[in-house]
């Protein structure tokens, strides 16, 4: 038994080594075809040590960041090989590999960065953050009542661009001692003035649902994913009806945990070609493209789990449905928008339809969702959460240069790093 195991980890290891040669590879011709990144030109750096796999994190801010770049040039720092590609094919961002941190360290010292943005809590973002004279900015990658964000490592940035006074409400129940008035600025969320995509049907009087469950998560408190509980059921119920034209967007991680959770989501888009076969005029829509925002805009009723897609969905001011997670562990946030959400629960998914009815047709319920967006995201009339994404950045500009001012002069502090240390990945 062992010995198949250790066989089964070399294998894996093995596979890993191959990937990753083929992803340098497939980047180096890449780079090879680009100018070279100019030195002493960039200001704002977003640094993002994950792989592909966990693209998503940064995916939702290329607009606002490629529209941010006119004021202040921005480069994507990627740690991995696989990402790096990612971005490079998907966004017009200009990108620098530094695998190692003397690549890190090269890059760092070439570039003129005032402004370090983060969008997610990767242990390998204290690499980056042990370089000083420079402001070191949460962003993010997305607005939600989950454990992560509450987590004490917000108190390891600088400052933290947060959407709105449910976030300062939220932080402020579990940071002690920390300066919200300073460090945590209220901006909206900017990556609804980007929302993107062409619609891959042509919308008729079918009703859109929108399904977007998370992953099944690594432990049971962020046990939130419904692909296996509710999902077979809930796609099986829209399908049969006629009535119905789902979108269905499963996260990319989901299945990577748990086998059952990973071909329940392949029995889903199953499912859905088969429906496509049968009737081609429908199109339902099994969606895994880098475009986020026309499944938000177009969809008439949205089903989440408990997830950043939460917020998302309720910056639109449209209906939605929240899972009920079947784990009685999975924690709950009780004192923000989820106190007062519609849920579905495993039971009722295979009675979907009649379910979303009643959702969308709730003045009451479409009034109370109202107040709730004006809670997380302040005004959302296009435009202003962009505006406000701005000034902040214009700010920590402002503030970068008094504190220059004041230390001019200052001896800078020993940057220098063991080149040899191991931190490669990908």
């Amino acid at each position: 038994m062992t010995f198949l195991s250790d066989a089964r980890l070399a294998a894996k290891v093995a596979r890993r080594l191959v990937r990753q040669r083929i992803h340098r590879r497939q980047l180096r011709r890449t780079l090879a075809a680009r100018p070279p990144l100019k030195p002493g030109h960039y200001e704002i750096a977003v640094y993002f040590a994950d792989a592909a796999v966990n693209m998503y994190q940064i995916r939702q801010w290329y607009k606002p960041l490629a529209e941010l770049s006119a004021r202040h040039p921005v480069l994507v720092l990627s740690r991995s090989a696989s990402a790096a590609n990612g971005i490079l094919a998907e966004s017009d961002l200009p990108v620098a590999f530094v695998r190692s941190v003397a690549d890190l360290e090269r890059t760092v010292a070439e570039q003129p960065l005032r402004i370090v943005l983060y969008v997610n809590q990767n242990a390998r973002n204290f690499q980056m953050m042990r370089y000083g004279r420079r402001w070191h900015v949460f962003i993010n990658h997305g607005e939600s009542d989950k454990m992560y964000m509450t987590t004490n490592q917000f108190k390891a940035y600088d400052y933290s661009l947060i959407a709105g006074q449910a976030a300062r409400e939220r932080l402020g129940r579990v940071l002690w001692d920390y300066d919200f008035d300073k460090r945590a600025i209220e901006i909206g969320r900017p990556q609804a003035d980007h929302y993107s995509g062409e619609l891959p049907f042509t919308p008729d009087e079918r009703t859109v649902v929108l399904y977007a469950p998370t992953w099944e998560g690594d432990r049971p408190s962020a046990a939130y994913g419904s692909v296996a509980s509710h999902g077979v059921d809930l796609v099986r119920s829209l399908l049969a009806t006629g009535r119905h034209r789902v979108i269905y967007r499963p996260h990319p991680r989901s299945g990577v945990v748990d086998h059952a959770y990973g071909a329940a989501n392949r029995e889903i888009v199953q499912m859905i070609a088969r429906a496509n076969q049968a009737d081609p005029s429908v199109k339902h829509v099994h969606d895994t493209g880098s475009d986020i925002g026309w499944q938000l805009a177009i969809a008439d009723v949205a089903v989440v789990d408990i997830s950043a897609m939460v917020y998302d969905r309720l910056a639109t001011g449209k209906p939605l449905l929240v899972t009920r997670p079947v784990n009685p562990l999975a924690e709950i946030d009780a004192g923000g928008y989820l106190s007062d959400a519609e849920w579905l629960t495993a039971e009722e998914a295979a009675h979907a339809p009649e379910r979303l009815a009643l959702v969308a047709d709730d003045d009451v319920a479409r009034e109370r969702l109202s107040r709730w967006v004006t809670h997380y995201f302040g005004d959302t009339t296009p435009g202003v959460a962009t505006e406000r994404f701005h000034a902040a950045i214009e700010h920590l500009f402002a503030v970068w240069e008094e504190n220059a001012a004041l230390h001019d002069g200052d001896s800078p502090s020993d940057d220098s790093w063991d080149p040899d240390a191991s931190d490669e990945d990908d």
